[in-house]
């Protein structure tokens, strides 16, 4: 639940227990700055110059109890940078728990504007507590915003629909396995449609089974309980068009399968179904923001276990397409219910496709943990896809998609390898493997690797951060127009 917003145009927070201040890049150590003398003491006794703010807001305790902190936006930064330092002026004071915060902007009427977007936007991010199972609970979340300084006549409706999608992200990640099997998250994802008046529905695995999506069921059919399936929302605006097919990888818990993961790499796989959960996170937000445009949205839903059913090494299966795919390992089970699940995406002929994926450790060796990576079949997506990463201030790097990768899967007995035992460029193989699904229509293959950084990322402090459902609305709305 995000906090509510109160905006006042004079900026004056008295009798705010919790206070930022956000000023415009500057070295002036000016009377209008608050509380200029306790400032200055601070930056003498720390030896830095006021500019520096930027990088390292500042904190102080007035005499009346009250936790003030100075924050810096510099419009010449990248929106990831100007996002970090609001994010962590605010992190200051939230780490107090606080029921109330203001925010005062400072400048002028643009710099307040600006200011006042991303600290917003922020504060509603990090105010918002996340799902957690202990004794005593650690915190609660913010309750109420007062903005000063300036008031938006949108009260920042976008803002808040992107901070709602990433909320929505992040509460289901963070969820233990236990508590998001297929079959649970299959629940939710009802309620959330009748919360949304989204159209519902379910492939269930006997439907899936009958209808030969057989990578699908490959993975799936290892788990005691037959209750993964494919699930498919559409949201459609009276405005909107052409419709955008969303497909997100659902995998609630990943065990390797008979490739069994070490405890290592096994901890922390309850994480696996985070592309659904941003795929999600994007359709609830472009439906608070009003955007006017038709989506599809598109969830592959499952569990990799082991089990006498379990499917193993050199098994050959038939996807919904007709293609046979030989199994080289049962770890590569994302690409596997991705093959099923775009296919049949791909048979409403949609303008284009994007899916989402925590697919290969390839692209988190390849990137870390601060960008993700990006595939298209079509150069004009690839790059207004890294302009809407610059733009939403989640970070794409685009990868290469030439044929001549391909060979690597190639396999006698069957029309194409799951993947290689080499490792090596699997994040390339991998996108290689889907694009045999998707019926040549423009698409987008976002490979997830910055789902989860340690320290936070950008406008987020929790490790599980959201990555992707900001950069889908700035997406969808410059693909929408």
């Amino acid at each position: 639940m995000l906090a509510q917003l109160e905006q006042h145009a004079t900026p004056d927070p008295s009798g705010s227990s919790h206070v930022l201040h956000v000023l415009p890049k500057g070295d002036d150590l000016h009377d209008a700055i608050p509380h200029r003398t306790l400032l200055q003491a601070l930056l003498r006794r720390r030896d830095v110059k006021l500019g520096e703010i930027v990088k390292t807001p500042l904190a102080a305790t007035l005499p009346d109890g009250t936790l003030i902190a100075w924050a810096m936006r510099d419009a010449a930064q990248s929106v990831f940078e100007q996002q970090t330092s609001l994010r962590k002026g605010l992190q200051l004071l939230l780490d107090e728990h606080p029921q109330t915060l203001a925010i005062v902007v400072h400048g002028s009427d643009e710099e307040r504007r600006c200011h006042a977007e991303v600290a917003v936007y922020t504060a509603w991010i990090n105010g918002a507590k996340l799902p957690e199972r202990k004794k005593k609970a650690s915190g609660k979340s913010l309750e109420m915003i007062s903005l000063w300084g300036y008031r938006a006549a949108g009260e920042f409706a976008w803002q808040r629909a992107i901070a709602e999608g990433n909320f929505l992200t992040r509460s289901l990640t963070v969820l233990p396995p236990n508590e998001l099997t297929p079959g649970l998250y299959r629940q939710r994802v009802r309620q959330l449609a009748d919360e949304h008046s989204f159209d519902y529905h379910e492939y269930t695995l006997d439907e899936l089974r009958e209808m030969g999506a057989g990578a699908f069921v490959a993975v799936a059919q290892g788990s005691a309980d037959a209750d993964a399936a494919i699930v498919r929302l559409r949201y459609q605006h009276a405005a909107g068009k052409e419709t955008i097919a969303l497909v997100g990888k659902g995998i609630c818990f990943d065990t390797g399968g008979h490739n069994l993961k070490p405890a290592r790499y096994m901890n922390g796989m309850h994480e696996d179904m985070n592309g659904s959960a941003v795929a999600l996170g994007i359709l609830v937000a472009a439906k608070h923001a009003g955007l006017p445009v038709n989506i599809d949205c598109w969830l592959a839903l499952a569990q990799n276990h082991i089990g006498p059913h379990a499917y193993k090494q050199n098994d050959v299966v038939t996807a919904l397409n007709g293609t046979t795919i030989e199994i080289v390992h049962t770890d590569a089970e994302g690409r596997m219910v991705l093959a099923d699940t775009l296919n049949l995406a791909a048979r409403d002929k949609p303008r284009m496709i994007v899916d989402f994926a925590t697919l290969t450790g390839s692209m988190a060796t390849a990137l870390g943990a601060r960008y993700s990576g990006i595939f298209s079949n079509r150069d004009d997506l690839m790059a207004r896809a890294i302009a809407a990463g610059r733009q939403s201030g989640e970070r794409l790097c685009g990868f290469p998609l030439d044929a001549d990768y391909e060979p690597a899967l190639d396999s006698s007995i069957a029309d194409i390898k799951q993947c290689t035992l080499e490792g090596g460029a699997d994040h390339i193989l991998a996108a290689r493997f889907l694009h045999r699904f998707i019926d040549d229509l423009p698409w987008l293959h976002m490979d997830l690797s910055a789902s989860n950084c340690k320290g936070g990322l950008g406008a987020v402090t929790s490790e599980v951060n959201g990555f992707g459902v900001g950069w889908g609305l700035a997406f969808l709305s410059a693909v929408s127009n």
